[in-house]
């Protein structure tokens, strides 16, 4: 029983730091992984490096972003951060 005893603080850290760090990151890149999922021609979005543009075309893994100069970028569906409401 005091072997147990002797863990159970070790086993509060674990489980606090699971709640408190593992458990939101995971909700987050779930949202994330589902905004990029749902993204459609038209979006205003923002990539990860702070890119400003609206999707032009979509495939299985890129995204074709305009800007408003016209120039057309492709980049991977990752590199997608937010999408921007107007």
């Amino acid at each position: 029983m005091e072997g147990l005893l002797t863990f159970a603080p070790l086993i509060l850290m674990i489980v606090i730091f699971y709640f408190l760090l593992i458990r939101p990151q995971q909700k987050k890149q779930k949202q994330v992984r589902q905004m990029q999922s749902d993204l459609k021609k038209g979006d205003k979005i923002v990539t990860i490096g702070g890119f400003h543009g609206t999707v032009h075309a979509l495939d299985e893994d890129t995204v074709i972003i305009i800007t408003n100069e016209g120039t057309k970028l492709t980049y991977d569906r990752s590199a997608i951060r937010d999408v921007v409401s107007s």
